[in-house]
């Protein structure tokens, strides 16, 4: 309450709380959407010792609903009172290694940047306690009024923690951001469950790593349904190239850095291609990978520090920092946002510019392996006025076999039309098809009857020219097939030398 001082004093205090109603709404834009906001909330179960989240979502009612269940160590009804509190922490103050909370204010701001109602239920040691911050309560008051709900009160959400010691339930009511302000039917439903789409790739991402663990793993459902964790830096992957662990010391702490490069997509599936790529694509996703706590905070950009290109696509640098670095990175609320510090920033440019070199080798590689003379290459490598250009190998066994078979008079146009292939190769059309997605294009025979008939007819041309059988298969293993891998030919030449012997 204000109180009038007498005049001529030097200095007056007042308590000046806020608004109510005007700072709980002010918490609904902190620029959450629904991925963040789910991963905010885990978070918080995480850091209270949580094997098991359940994300039950129901979009098809009039009235939708979502609940995050776990089985962390649960809250006393002191503890939930001080957690429903806005900024229930001070980021300046200490905290265990594995806590990813920072300001105490994630579950509220998140969970109201998707609702109006937010109830929390939990159980510690058998004793259950439950809170609600309903908006439009607060409105009505203007003050604020955090409802304690005792047993006796009708909520949905007791069901949930139905044979759990301990746990804690997340619910969200009055879903009218999440929902778009749409009214019930099937446009609202196909809108909720494409954001809920979108929210599970990113929680598999988020939290692949406490998913991975070999002891006290995260086990994440949806609806029932387990989660795969999506790795990525493919680290388990045999053909993923590694650079040993560089650590940076700090005064706050240690940043641990670790460099790797994808696999050459012909060398994964098209799904675990896909998902490494995420929806953005692999040019986006390119870059950093910052974890705080085994947590991600920034998937992929290179942070001012390089530009994204198709030959560093394959490029991704995992930074690792502890919670007690939180200031010098600028970590923001959402925790989905840093800014690297001064003395980070050289050390990371000059890593950068050696792992971009080892990206494009391995795509450089590939084109190498086209091109080299000594493998019989379909295709030539030419450069005229520091241009590059690819035209058909005239001197190719198939093509010099196949014109010293043709009358004399059709030599001539029958090089002038593979000449005209080669003058006309849509090299604008390639290069905006491998942009989109290089997996989308595929080089090389359609069918296996296609490539029998194609390796048959190279092997018969050596044969005639002088090649011993015996040594077909090591000779063949010189020649370039484009989108075919050596065991495929080795297979094929195989059964050629055992219908001829």
């Amino acid at each position: 309450m204000y109180k009038k001082e007498e005049a001529g004093q030097a200095c007056r205090e007042i308590d000046t709380p806020p608004n109510a109603s005007a700072l709980i709404e002010g918490h609904r834009d902190f620029g959450y959407d629904l991925k963040t906001a789910l991963a905010d909330v885990i978070d918080n179960s995480i850091s209270a010792g949580a094997t098991s989240v359940k994300l039950e979502v129901d979009t098809s009612s009039d009235d939708p609903w979502l609940a995050i269940v776990d089985n962390g160590t649960g809250m006393s009804e002191e503890e939930l009172i001080e957690a429903m509190r806005l900024g229930s922490k001070n980021p300046t103050d200490a905290r265990e290694s594995g806590d990813l909370g920072r300001f105490g204010l994630g579950l509220k701001s998140a969970s109201f940047s998707q609702c109006r109602s937010l109830t929390v239920l939990s159980r510690k040691e058998g004793v259950t306690s439950c809170a609600r911050w309903d908006l439009d309560h607060v409105a009505r008051r203007n003050t604020w009024a955090l409802e304690l709900l005792g047993k006796n009160a009708s909520l949905s959400c007791w069901r949930h923690l139905e044979g759990y010691a301990n746990g804690t339930v997340v619910l969200w009511e009055k879903l009218d951001r999440l929902s778009g302000g749409q009214e019930p039917g099937t446009y609202r439903q196909e809108h909720m469950n494409s954001q809920l789409a979108d929210a599970e790739a990113h929680l598999r991402l988020v939290f692949h790593r406490f998913m991975e663990r070999s002891g006290h793993r995260l086990v994440l459902t949806l609806n029932g349904r387990k989660l795969r964790p999506i790795d990525p830096m493919a680290s388990n992957h045999k053909a993923t190239q590694k650079d040993p662990v560089e650590t940076i010391s700090l005064l706050n702490g240690k940043v641990d850095v670790l460099c790797h490069t994808l696999p050459h997509h012909g060398k994964l599936s098209s799904e675990d291609w896909e998902e490494l790529g995420g929806s953005e694509g692999h040019l986006k996703s390119q870059g950093f990978y910052i974890y705080r706590g085994d947590r991600l905070i920034i998937a992929g950009g290179w942070l001012g520090l390089a530009r994204q290109s198709d030959l560093t696509k394959l490029c991704r640098v995992r930074v690792d920092i502890p919670n007690s670095m939180d200031s010098d990175w600028k970590i923001d609320v959402k925790k989905a946002s840093a800014q690297l510090p001064p003395a980070v920033r050289s050390r990371l440019k000059k890593i950068v510019e050696r792992l971009s070199s080892t990206s494009k080798r391995t795509y450089q590689s590939k084109g190498n392996k086209l091109v080299d003379r000594e493998m019989n290459p379909i295709w030539n490598r030419e450069i005229r006025d520091s241009k590059v250009m690819f035209r058909p190998n005239l001197e190719h066994p198939i093509i010099v076999d196949y014109l010293k078979n043709l009358p004399k008079e059709f030599q001539e146009g029958f090089i002038q039309c593979v000449k005209l292939l080669g003058i006309g190769l849509p090299i604008d059309t390639i290069f905006m098809e491998l942009s989109a997605g290089p997996d989308s294009l595929k080089s090389g025979p359609d069918k296996k009857d296609e490539l029998t008939e194609v390796i048959y007819q190279l092997s018969d041309v050596l044969l005639n020219g002088g090649v011993e059988i015996s040594s077909l298969m090591s000779v063949m293993s010189n020649y370039a097939i484009p989108g075919v891998s050596q065991s495929e030919v080795r297979d094929v030449v195989g059964n050629y030398i055992l219908e001829k012997s």
